[in-house]
């Protein structure tokens, strides 16, 4: 079978959130001893989870893992980032030595972390925690053609999807979080976002790792080139993944895509992520049910790609660092959620008068 039709056969066995299970969480928030509403987005966040997982008091999902997908850019060459392409291996070589801020992060809220290279143009060293999945050494230049071709596309999805059904299955994962590693990545971010929206590239390009004015130009510049030379279709999103999407941020789609198959939620980082978010909901529009916005970055992107997906940020702390960050902080948010719903007592059960 060929990689696009794994993935059609992948987006398709993607089920709703169960709207019963979310109905009576709803109805359990109210027998809780609290005011109703007095959680705020917390309750809502945790009748998702319920919807997930079938059940109006979810389990506490206690067994995280990031995946912190990675490749290189052709773009690059255009001069979008002053940082030399040979950074996405050592940068990567470094989440798997545990010296990143995602392993500091991942320590902090019990979380496992795995580098799933789909597309880095060097070497890593062998790891326990790397999945070496290389689809090719980084993509071609998007400004001057497609950035790949379908069936890679394809495959980088399958890439990711069959890494989050690992880490599920023998590896008991029951949260997903969706990491990036890719010099240049915020570029074909930039044109999936304006793909998938329809916003101007000037509303969804932003400064990455810090770049200055004439770069941020420059940079807009080359998402307008990319938009305008392949028209990329919103309806075929593996076609826009392949025009100017990047190896990662079809993987990304791909773990989206299977931890909604096995039922898993997905807490979504910054730019990169809600741009891999934008072309899943595209292959399967229910998909959408099991994500969650880790927080909001502070690329401009990040803001039209969460507001087309209808998901709120949990956090805004002004990051954009990327790896995973914005998820894992909003890991601890998520648990408390689901332990509200299953381990708070009700009125009757506290033996307190409640409102009638």
């Amino acid at each position: 079978m060929a990689f696009e039709d794994r993935v059609r056969e992948l987006a398709g066995d993607i089920i709703p959130a169960d709207g019963e299970a979310m109905a009576a969480a709803r109805e359990r928030h109210l027998s809780l001893t609290k005011p109703p509403g007095s959680l705020g987005r917390v309750e809502e966040i945790g009748v998702r989870l319920a919807g997930i997982s079938g059940e109006a008091m979810p389990p506490v999902p206690d067994s995280p893992a990031v995946v912190v997908c990675a490749g290189d850019h052709g773009v690059l060459a255009q001069g979008v980032s002053p940082w030399p392409r040979e950074v996405t291996a050592s940068m990567a070589a470094n989440f798997l030595a545990g010296g990143a801020a995602v392993n500091a992060l991942a320590k902090t809220v019990g979380a496992r972390v795995s580098v799933l290279d789909v597309g880095v143009a060097g070497a890593l060293p062998d790891h326990p925690s790397l999945r070496s999945a290389k689809v090719r050494p980084g993509t071609d230049d998007l400004s001057e053609g497609p950035a790949m071709d379908r069936e890679d596309a394809a495959r980088a999805v399958m890439a990711g999807a069959n890494l989050a059904e690992e880490l599920i299955g023998s590896g008991g994962a029951d949260l997903l979080i969706t990491g990036d590693m890719g010099i240049g990545n915020t570029t074909p971010a930039a044109c999936l976002i304006s793909a998938f929206t329809g916003h101007p590239a000037a509303e969804v390009t932003g400064r990455g790792t810090g770049i200055d004015d004439e770069t941020l130009s420059l940079k807009t510049r080359v998402v307008e080139k990319a938009l305008e030379l392949h028209a990329p279709d919103a309806g075929d999103p593996l076609g826009v993944l392949a025009a100017v999407g990047g190896l990662e941020h079809a993987a990304i789609c791909g773990v989206i895509l299977g931890g909604a198959v096995s039922g898993v939620p997905v807490l979504l980082d910054g730019v990169v992520s809600n741009a891999a978010a934008l072309a899943a909901r595209a292959l399967a529009p229910e998909s959408v049910g099991y994500m969650f916005a880790g927080h909001l970055s502070s690329e401009p992107g990040a803001g039209a790609a969460l507001e087309a997906l209808g998901l709120d940020p949990i956090l805004d702390l002004g990051m954009r660092l990327g790896e995973g960050m914005g998820g894992l902080l909003a890991v601890p948010v998520l648990q408390g959620a689901a332990r509200v719903l299953s381990e708070m007592a009700t009125f009757d059960e506290a033996g307190v008068a409640g409102s009638e």
